[in-house]
């Protein structure tokens, strides 16, 4: 339990990994999972029927638990997002082979459900980590939240972590399964830290999607024999210090302060233009998940939707596929919402990630480079001129546009280009009037679009760089592998060279290039992309102020010389380092709301 501060104890400060920005200030609980300490029982012939009984209502319970905390996310976050997490749960969770292999063991082995599933679950988590691909080995960490929920609900132990609280704490665990994060509630918990993790965990995903600060990779700080201690956490700085001095905490209500004042500053930027100090303005649009994040890009202040990740629809649909009408009713809601703004939908993104149970997509050994995107797209051109239908009518409800995903040759445009044009014919045939000059854009996310973009150009009317993939793929990092997350590097040379031969190759012909990955919401880089000629940047809608202020700080001298200076330099640490100068310079508080 919780438990009140003891002036006497000496002050300790322990450095970890910053995942989710704040300040929390609180006593300790200490979670532990649990799922280590499973006892097996023997079982009578006549016992095992019942045993099987009591794993099957674990099962629904714990079903109906992940729905539930999926559905809560998506509405608490007002996007699907971040609550797509849960789709491998679910799958290993309607596993039929998995559920068979625990039958088979509580029958034929005699033993009771929480040992059956944990031997079970173990063969599958050694299974996925002896194989040569950094995807499916990411997966271990579901198979293992899972099995911990399931033996949780069978055991009958607390399974949420807030209901365990009646104060507010700081949460301290080895580790927190998405599930368990996603569970806490900022009434109770104003942040946690933790043994294991990384920046890329679905943990530190969720913590900053709850906006709860967070500090992991403390290595053993679960371990230490706690009292009576107070802690304050500073997930910006990554943090953690226990029973902290007067003049500290003297020092962090000083930083709160400072910290509140500057965002109230930034909320005033809401209707300033997004332009350099010297007038030279670009578009500064938001990324979306659904037709609900409307709200949050009108109250940041974007100027338009410059990504609509169109694969949400389909994700949270459990037993079919968004209908033809279903999708109308989400893009117009956007499009009139937002007109004359732009909003650029971005056509079905499945694959990698990405799943949707609907949809029976094969089984790759490693899906990053399978059939993802545009190539499945076009392999179900059934399913994809569903979707192109639905886009053109919903055009005519305000300034919509096309978006195709992991374009790699000039064929793909070719093709997806034929399909649209009988989607077109197809509605005026249908007496539905259509925008036959709507405009078509592609994102550049390998090595081979930037190489060839020269070529892309000539088809398309506008390149969105999304530098997440594009990243991945030219150095050969899987970005949520806590293993290699230190060399995704988005200020590499050979990323910025990529970055601005796509940019010429697209000025050269005539048309817009914006970059719409995580790269664009990070305000350091801003002035880069800026110097490196992006016409638009499209982001998170609350990364939006943050933008803006270091734009509108910034002169396109000074953006231009940051990246004549980045393209000759050798290291993606010698960029980052000229980069934060030129922030320092010209908005240092952009420092103190990220550092």
């Amino acid at each position: 339990m919780p438990h009140s501060e003891t002036a006497s104890q000496a002050e300790v400060v322990l450095q970890g990994i910053g995942v989710a920005p704040g300040v929390a200030i609180g006593p300790v609980f200490l979670w532990q999972s649990g799922d280590d300490y499973v006892v097996e029982r023997s079982l009578s012939e006549g016992d095992t029927f019942a045993e099987i009984n009591r794993f099957e209502e674990a099962l629904i319970e714990t079903r109906r638990q992940l729905l539930e905390i999926q559905s809560s996310l998506g509405r608490e976050l007002q996007s699907d997002k971040d609550a797509s997490i849960f789709d491998a749960h679910l799958l290993f969770l309607n596993d039929r082979d998995l559920i068979e292999e625990v039958l088979i063991a509580i029958q034929n082995d005699r033993i009771n459900a929480e040992a059956a599933l944990k031997n079970v679950s173990r063969r599958y988590m050694d299974t996925l980590l002896a194989v040569e691909d950094d995807y499916l080995r990411e997966r271990v960490a579901d198979v293992k939240d899972v099995m911990r929920r399931m033996i949780r609900n069978l055991s009958g132990e607390i399974v949420s972590i807030s209901d365990s609280l009646t104060d507010k704490c700081i949460v301290l665990a080895s580790d927190l399964a998405p599930s368990d994060t996603a569970g806490l509630r900022r009434d109770t918990v104003s942040g946690f830290a933790t043994d294991l993790g990384s920046p890329t965990s679905h943990t530190a995903v969720m913590a900053r999607a709850l906006e709860i600060p967070a500090v992991v990779g403390l290595h053993d700080v679960s371990k230490r024999q706690w009292t009576n201690e107070t802690l304050l956490l500073d997930g910006t700085r990554g943090l953690l210090i226990i029973n902290p001095t007067k003049e500290r905490l003297d020092e962090y209500g000083h930083i709160v302060e400072e910290r509140e004042v500057i965002r109230s500053g930034l909320s005033s930027l809401k209707n300033e233009p997004a332009e350099t100090r010297d007038g030279h303005a670009i578009v500064l649009s938001a990324n979306i998940e659904s037709a609900s994040d409307v709200k949050s890009v009108e109250q940041y202040g974007a100027e338009g939707i410059g990504l609509f990740r169109s694969e949400y629809l389909y994700l949270t649909h459990e037993d079919s596929m968004p209908s033809e009408d279903e999708q109308v009713a989400a893009y117009r809601h956007v499009a009139e919402a937002l007109a004359p703004a732009p909003v650029i939908i971005r056509t079905l993104d499945l694959g990698g990630d990405k799943f949707a149970s609907a949809i029976a997509l094969p089984t790759e050994m490693n899906p990053f480079l399978g059939c993802r995107a545009i190539r499945f797209c076009l392999k179900m051109p059934n399913l994809f001129k569903t979707q192109l239908r639905a886009i053109l009518r919903a055009s005519s409800y305000g300034n919509v546009k096309i978006m195709y995903p992991m374009i790699t040759q000039v064929d793909e445009i070719l093709q997806a280009q034929e399909l649209l044009v009988e989607a077109m014919d197809e509605l005026e045939a249908e007496g539905i009037e259509v925008d036959r000059n709507i405009e078509v854009g592609a994102m550049i996310e390998t090595p081979a679009a930037a190489m060839i973009s020269d070529s892309l150009a000539k088809h398309v009317s506008f390149f969105s760089l999304g530098t997440n993939d594009l990243i991945q793929y030219t150095l050969a990092v899987d970005r949520v592998n806590e293993l290699v997350a230190y060399l995704y590097e988005p200020t590499h040379p050979a990323i910025l060279r990529l970055i601005k031969q796509t940019i010429d190759s697209g000025h050269k012909n005539g048309i817009w290039v914006g970059v719409c990955g995580e790269m664009a919401g990070d305000p350091v880089m801003t002035p880069l992309l800026l110097g490196l000629g992006v016409d638009e940047l499209s982001a998170t809608p609350s990364a939006v102020p943050l933008i803006k202020d270091s734009m509108r700080k910034v002169t396109m001298e000074d953006a231009e010389s940051l990246a004549r200076k980045a393209l000759s330099s050798e290291s993606a640490g010698d960029v980052l380092a000229l980069a934060r100068q030129l922030i320092r310079e010209v908005a240092p508080e952009i420092l103190e709301l990220t550092d």
